[in-house]
């Protein structure tokens, strides 16, 4: 995410309603801060309506629950839109997310175009990481990914609409070279993705972890520079590759150590080896037709070491009391709005939404309509999935 953000992203996890989360946002606002990072709530992640049977017992886990334009309106009150940027953290259910908060400022009466943010919106690496959460099969979600870019240049030109996370990658125990390689061949199928649809756009970040040996870390960052401007200009030509630079960066509050695999990268500079090394990686993934083909053949998954995370229970896990009541809440909330919304609206904008995933015509014009209707984030991911199908995780990865 942007470098302002701040550490205050962490503790945005335990407020799990839009109005906890709105009393926070306003409370940094009236200590200056300019950008606010929100987490979202794992079903909402997930594409699914807190009230919805498999969201059970994981609805208040981990950020905000944000089901639709009612809870993004809670959410924004009394926020000033126009003289703050809002740092998502969210990756395959980031359209909705965009579009509701679009929607809600033009309430506000702030104009598209004055609003800052940004999104993480990597949903390449949920496919390698162990615990990614992916919605759709990797083409359909790079299809949506194409769609949002095209409609942010136009609607929101001042949104950061993707941010490579080779971060997480070293998580998930990616070494220096793996962690460049397969951010940097995420990334270039995010232009590669843009710029064959047309709508090329140059404010593509990437957040590298910072753990480890102070040497290594700067190795990493000038490898990844070098290899970054090569494969521009080798791929799309020396114009778009003066506009495509590295905008690179650690998350200010990653403490996650990655694990290691005793290659040389604590040497003064070792940026040569993790240079050739990464490169060996990137050959591979293009000769198996980029990193979307990479990922449908687990490429970059199965060269990670076996994750020694627990995969989670078996069952479902009861929740706790502060969860229940979320629930509760939540639930209690989405039975007021489907009684009150016009549902013959809703069905018709879900339908076009439909029609459009089908078909070649950007989703996000449908969806929008959808959700302004009072359509639910699970709503809108379900009539995808209906279209696109879902993403069924290989064994032993998730």
């Amino acid at each position: 995410m942007p470098s302002g953000t701040s550490p205050a992203a962490d503790r945005t996890t335990r407020f799990h309603t839009s109005a906890a989360a709105n009393v926070r946002l306003r409370r940094l606002v009236d200590r200056g801060a300019r950008v606010l990072p929100l987490l979202v709530d794992r079903p909402t992640e997930s594409g699914l309506d807190s009230d919805m049977p498999s969201a059970y017992g994981q609805v208040a886990r981990t950020g905000v629950a944000l089901d639709s334009i009612d809870d993004m309106r809670v959410l924004l009150s009394g926020i000033p839109l126009d003289k703050v940027a809002l740092s998502l953290s969210v990756d395959a259910a980031a359209a909705p997310l965009i579009l509701l908060y679009q929607l809600v400022a033009e309430e506000h009466g702030v104009p598209a175009e004055r609003l800052r943010g940004s999104v993480r919106n990597d949903v390449l690496k949920e496919f390698i990481t162990p615990d990614g959460t992916c919605l759709f099969p990797p083409g359909p979600s790079m299809r949506l990914t194409r769609d949002l870019l095209g409609y942010c240049r136009t609607a929101l030109p001042r949104w950061d609409v993707v941010s490579v996370c080779g971060h997480e990658l070293a998580e998930a125990g990616a070494d220096p070279a793996q962690e460049v390689a397969f951010a940097l061949a995420n990334g270039i199928a995010y232009v590669r993705t843009a710029v064959t649809a047309g709508v090329f756009v140059p404010r593509l970040t990437f957040c590298l972890s910072g753990s480890g040996n102070q040497a290594e870390v700067l190795a990493k960052f000038r490898a990844a520079r070098r290899i970054w401007g090569r494969a521009m200009t080798e791929h799309f030509g020396p114009d778009l590759a003066g506009r495509a630079v590295l905008r690179c960066h650690v998350p200010p509050s990653w403490s996650v150590a990655a694990a290691r695999t005793g290659r040389p990268w604590l040497r003064t500079d070792a940026s040569q080896e993790i240079e050739a090394s990464a490169l060996r990686l990137m050959d591979s993934i293009e000769r198996l037709g980029g990193a979307v083909r990479a990922v449908e053949y687990r490429f970059q998954s199965t060269a990670l070491p076996p994750d020694s995370r627990p995969v989670g229970p078996s069952g479902v896990e009861a929740p706790g009391p502060e969860a229940r009541a979320t629930h509760l809440r939540q639930s209690e909330r989405l039975a007021k709005l489907r009684a009150w919304r016009v549902q013959p609206t809703v069905d018709e904008a879900l339908a076009d939404l439909r029609e459009a995933a089908r078909g070649d015509r950007n989703v996000m014009l449908p969806m929008r309509a959808a959700l302004a209707a009072s359509a639910t984030v699970g709503e809108i991911c379900e009539t995808l999935r209906g279209v696109w199908g879902t993403y069924q995780a290989p064994p032993g990865r998730r």
